[in-house]
């Protein structure tokens, strides 16, 4: 079989001076030995393909191919007992016979013999495998099995995996094609990671079209090893990387994520599409917070305190991740609109304000030059109108004009090709502008097809994003203004207040100790209390005379509540009675509950009945806390009272909480905006509810047994009035 001259001369390096082979194989061997992270995966020296095939459209044939095909320099090992040559490659039986030993292995043999293949790479000190082979976990339990042997090998021998059932990965400036993921991308400054290898296949090939340069492409598969921690871990790391996107199904280890994740965000963003958060409740939830938060709500919530930009599709994923690798971020959300139609800038400038971006207000120096210059019809406020007959000269000035003014923060350029329209020249324009004044993000939407072609290449080629509409590019405007914001945001500092630990303790305690979940409200009172909040006074009554007594202790009007420790949901059973004004209307109260109720609930333990003070002024919120198994204490807040779950006026964020973080979960609610009106916001204490948030924030996270926590009503008044926690609903399981 004949070969390339290229592969002529690899051969014969392989089969040269054994001496001096003999050398290469030891310094590898030496070098690997100080290899603990991913290096190895990004720059190896040599590549063994244990399961290369002489067969086109098997893996061993395919990902062979892409090696010789992407141009690595290295030599490129071929492991293959039964050829002595593929692809004009010489050909080893084994790996202990490869000259010079690889320090990266690329495994597609049937899973049943990785293992020895694993124990073939720790014999020869070699650090790092990509193990393409599928059978594994996603196979079922023989495969968890065996997955789980391999992982425990490669451990022991400190030895890296990526996969296993995955497409392999790609290094573009190291010529590195160790994939079926099709042809390398461009090098550039994105690196990207996926659970999906037809997700991160689809990437690379929308980045040879779309001029989108890598660093590093990873296909994670099963993440035996390598998860997205590591990655990101990893890629946070690496020089040649300065935006990380990644598409994610799972998320293992929650903490981790966040941490990690917040860590690297504060110097690269981290753009991630998240499949698989629609699906049903892991458990049924039985406060208003837990059957609020599901799936999406806490990925939502976690992508957000760590800074990680939410992506709903690869599109969006990919015109995101365009603007953050050639474009600097923002100082703010206000965009300047360049654009030679009204109807495009009008429709740019609705999408700015769907988006919650603000269009710059032009300073009176900006509009006077734009008026000196502009035709005598154009508009030359925000959206500036350079009209149908724009050539590339007046585009290249309004740009000028519009970057030198402290009040943008970003600009979107809009073109529609009219007859007299230079596309290309003002392509080249634009590029020579944000070439001279860089500091600025400028994104480019120019609308047609075959007359703006060209010009759409410039400006890709000049590293100026193009989007075929105008929405697309305020979508990315907004996502770059947030994650500014984000990175400007100060310091997380976390108050915590003198609290009663020990009383808690002792109620918790007991709960665990007697197996049961709910929480009894007297205890959930005593709880709340030991955190500084208040509650109402109340007592247990057994008959209606000591009903009526304990009423006019209290004072009217007051509330009565069935009290039975197997009612959880007390009104359902209408087990509740508001605004009793007199003794008469207590005891009727009190007989018709302890008459009809335990005909209701035959089974149910009926102690007697709660008689509470009642508060009848003041604003109902809910103050809540669902513990995802994954990312920990979720808090909640919102309009409070029976209509909680009906409006859905919640908003949600991880525990533990800054009091910034506690008023911007206020602040998101309709509620808010609601009660921060001129006539409504001297009634109600903002301060108090954020703080009611940060005390109940403490509690849980200085508690892991709390499931579950809703606080509603939860009675705020003006300042100076402290906040009343009227009822309470918490749940307790052993720490898992």
């Amino acid at each position: 079989m004949g070969c390339s001259p290229r592969r002529r001369i690899r051969n014969e390096y392989i089969r040269g001076n054994k001496t001096a082979l003999m050398g290469e194989q030891q310094t590898t061997r030496t070098r690997m030995a100080g290899v603990t992270g991913l290096e190895a995966f990004f720059a190896p020296k040599a590549v063994g393909v244990v399961g290369a095939s002489r067969t086109p459209g098997k893996v061993g044939h395919e990902i062979l191919a892409a090696l010789i095909a992407g141009g690595f320099e290295g030599p490129i090992l071929p492991i293959n007992p039964n050829a002595e040559e593929i692809e004009g490659l010489a050909c080893y039986p084994d790996l202990a016979s490869a000259e010079p030993t690889p320090d990266l292995v690329i495994v597609t043999i049937p899973a049943p013999g990785v293992l020895e293949t694993v124990r073939q790479c720790s014999r020869l000190g070699i650090k790092a495998m990509v193990i393409i082979s599928s059978g594994f976990r996603e196979s079922g339990d023989k495969g968890n099995r065996l997955e789980r042997i391999l992982l425990q090998e490669a451990r022991r021998a400190g030895i890296r995996i990526l996969g296993p059932n995955c497409i392999g990965l790609m290094v573009p400036g190291q010529k590195l094609n160790a994939s079926f993921g099709g042809q390398l991308p461009p090098p550039g400054r994105v690196a990207y990671f996926s659970q999906s290898g037809s997700l991160l296949a689809a990437m690379a090939d929308m980045g040879r079209e779309y001029d989108l340069g890598f660093s590093r492409m990873l296909s994670i598969g099963n993440k035996a090893d390598i998860d997205e921690v590591e990655a990101i871990k990893a890629l946070g790391r690496d020089e040649q990387t300065h935006v990380i996107g990644g598409y994610l199904e799972t998320i293992d280890d929650g903490d981790a994520f966040v941490r990690e994740a917040e860590r690297v965000s504060r110097d690269k963003p981290i753009l991630i599409m998240k499949a698989g958060v629609t699906g049903a409740g892991e458990r049924a939830a039985s406060s208003h917070t837990g059957r609020l938060a599901g799936m999406e709500m806490a990925y939502e919530c976690i992508f957000e305190r760590a800074g990680v930009v939410r992506c709903g599709s690869i599109k969006a994923q990919f015109d995101y991740a365009r603007a953050f690798a050639t474009q600097p971020l923002p100082d703010g959300h206000h965009v300047a609109i360049i654009a030679n139609a009204g109807g495009a800038g009008i429709m740019a400038a609705d999408a700015i304000e769907r988006e919650g971006l603000a269009l710059a207000e032009l300073a009176n120096e900006t509009t006077r030059t734009l008026t000196e210059t502009l035709p005598e019809t154009a508009s030359t406020n925000n959206p500036v109108d350079i009209l149908g007959d724009a050539l590339a000269d007046r585009y290249e000035f309004a740009l000028n004009t519009v970057l030198d003014d402290d009040a943008v923060h970003s600009v979107l350029v809009l073109l529609s090709p009219h007859a007299m329209t230079e596309c290309d020249a003002t392509a080249e324009a634009v590029a020579r502008v944000t070439s001279d004044k860089p500091n600025k993000p400028v994104v480019a939407c120019f609308l047609g097809a075959r007359r703006v072609e060209n010009a759409k290449t410039v400006l890709r080629r000049a590293g100026v994003p193009h989007y075929d509409s105008p929405e697309a590019a305020v979508a990315t405007l907004k996502v770059m203004a947030d994650y500014a914001r984000w990175r400007r945001r100060p310091k997380r500092v976390v108050k915590l207040f003198p609290v009663n630990r020990r009383k808690v303790e002792t109620i918790i305690d007991r709960h665990l100790r007697q197996g049961a979940e709910d929480v009894g409200e007297a205890d959930a009172h005593d709880i709340l209390e030991a955190y500084g909040f208040v509650t109402p006074r109340g007592q247990v009554a057994t008959s209606s005379e000591q009903a009526v007594n304990f009423a006019e202790q209290i004072g009217y009007p007051v509330v009565l509540k069935i009290w039975s420790p197997d009612i959880l949901h007390k009104s359902e059973v209408d087990g509740v009675k508001v605004a009793l004004t007199s003794a008469q209307e207590v005891m009727d109260a009190f007989d018709l509950m302890m008459y009809r109720i335990p005909r209701k609930v035959p089974d149910a333990d009926i102690i007697g009945v709660l008689i509470q003070e009642m508060f009848t002024s003041g604003q109902e919120l809910v103050l809540g806390m669902n513990r995802d198994p994954r990312f920990g204490p979720l808090m909640m807040v919102g309009m409070g009272g029976v209509m909680v779950e009906v409006l859905k006026d919640v908003a949600f964020y991880p525990a533990p909480l800054t009091a910034q973080e506690a008023m911007e979960m206020l602040v998101r609610t309709r509620t808010y905006h609601l009660l921060d009106s001129d006539n409504e916001r001297q009634d109600v204490d903002f301060d108090a509810i954020a703080e009611g948030l940060q005390r109940l924030s403490q509690l849980v996270t200085e508690f892991p047994s709390f499931q579950e926590v809703d606080i509603n009503p939860f009675l705020v008044g003006p300042p100076g009035t402290p906040p009343v926690a009227v009822d309470a609903r918490m749940r307790v399981a052993k720490k898992q």
